[in-house]
């Protein structure tokens, strides 16, 4: 009977490859962690711009200053509305990829952009009609930066959600047991949507 040699090197190149695996599963993902801190500093210039907000609000005897056009409430009170609902909808895609529903996810997340975008065109449309600009005077100026602001990581959720929608075109991308990037996704809107609910309070409603 002939026996078989098995070269050193093979074998030590296994016992490596397992070690290493063994090695990655202990430690847990920290991506998720990640993106909480990254939120929280995020929320940290939110807070600081919100300050800024209150502290000019209070330096003034009237707020917004005389001859400030007032804002309407009706095209923000449907933005509103129209991104609180998103919210939900897209913890519905959540909920069926940890039923292992793909189709249902992309369902979810197409209707969650689709939502995102008709806020943002909602937030051009308001810009092309108020009456006054930028410049005019100090709450214009906040009105336009945190507004602009909000934009522009409404605008980041949106293309989060699309890249997803992307990935997700591969089949076994994702599923009940690998899905950070629509978690991830999901966290960041939640995000997005608090915080325009305060900015919507400070700016149209106090």
């Amino acid at each position: 009977m002939q026996s078989q040699t098995i070269d050193p090197k093979l074998t030590e190149l296994n016992h490596h490859h397992a070690a290493t695996e063994g090695h990655h599963e202990e430690h847990p993902d920290h991506r998720m962690f990640g993106l909480g801190l990254f939120l929280l500093a995020e929320g940290m210039i939110f807070m600081g711009m919100f300050g800024a907000y209150l502290a000019f609000r209070s330096t003034l005897p009237a707020w917004p200053p005389e001859g400030t056009p007032k804002l309407e409430l009706l095209l923000p009170g449907i933005n509103t509305f129209i991104l609180i609902s998103s919210s939900f909808v897209i913890h519905n895609a959540d909920t069926a990829i940890k039923k292992n529903n793909v189709r249902g996810m992309q369902l979810w997340f197409a209707i969650t952009g689709l939502m995102g975008i008709i806020f943002l065109c909602g937030q051009v449309y308001e810009y092309a009609h108020l009456e006054f600009g930028l410049t005019n005077n100090l709450f214009a100026s906040a009105f336009y930066v945190l507004t602009g602001f909000h934009g522009l990581h409404v605008t980041v959720g949106v293309l989060a959600i699309l890249s997803v929608l992307w990935r997700s075109r591969k089949p076994g991308h994702y599923s009940n047991e690998k899905h950070f990037g629509i978690e991830a996704a999901e966290l960041y809107w939640h995000f997005v949507d608090v915080v325009w609910i305060i900015l919507f309070g400070l700016l149209y409603l106090l």
